[in-house]
């Protein structure tokens, strides 16, 4: 059985039918739990050397199958990965493909990881603030999160926090939800762990923030 008959084989089709109408589109969803998912994942995770997971990874995501593309993206969930550049050109190729909420977050989730892994890789994130797929945007936020979540950076995630910081200023008008959605996560991770360093930069810059994010950031000071 390959990778995509066993998500299939864990489907519900009463689940299958919920999130085609929750998230659209013509792929084909299966109705497979997170759970499960999450289970057949950990277990090719286990089994599989680092070039055999990427691989995997991306014959998941070309089946353009819904709970594939969660499965390719959470495939490559490791702080620690050698090689991982391999890992980190899939997941920039998978990037102008983004269109729905739970595949998009997966990927930023998976992008996070190989950011983390070398903050010289935010050069390239910084494009995707730029791009035209609103997906992309909130992937570049995604991806820096830990940078939020920092008690005690060391001097080069401080730099690096500030500079995802001014990339959120240039964000602050951008008339995406989900992607105010994703300024407001981030700052709200701020504010619990350098709230100094937010209320400056709420002191410059609230005024600039759209209408609804701006009330959920004010909560947090």
């Amino acid at each position: 059985m390959n990778a995509v008959e066993a998500l299939r084989a864990q489907g519900n089709e009463d689940l299958a039918a919920a999130a085609a109408e929750r998230h659209g589109g013509e792929r084909t969803y299966l109705g497979t739990p997170n759970a499960a998912i999450d289970a057949l994942v950990a277990e090719w995770r286990a089994d599989l050397s680092v070039e055999e997971r990427v691989a995997l990874a991306s014959s998941l995501w070309h089946s353009d199958v819904h709970e594939a593309r969660i499965a390719a993206a959470r495939l490559l969930l490791q702080a620690r990965m050698r090689p991982d550049e391999p890992a980190w050109r899939l997941v920039q190729a998978w990037l102008p493909d983004l269109d729905v909420w739970a595949i998009a977050d997966a990927v930023g989730k998976a992008a996070e990881k190989r950011v983390m892994a070398d903050l010289d890789r935010l050069e390239t994130v910084k494009d995707w603030t730029l791009s035209e797929n609103p997906w992309m945007r909130r992937c570049a936020l995604m991806a820096t999160a830990p940078l939020a979540k920092k008690n005690h950076p060391k001097p080069a995630e401080n730099a690096a926090r500030d500079e995802v910081l001014d990339w959120i200023v240039d964000l602050l008008q951008d008339r995406d939800w989900h992607v105010q959605k994703a300024i407001a996560a981030w700052l709200r991770d701020l504010s619990r762990h350098d709230p100094d360093r937010l209320r400056s930069f709420l002191a410059e810059h609230s005024e600039a923030m759209r209408g609804f994010t701006r009330k959920d950031v004010a909560k947090l000071v």
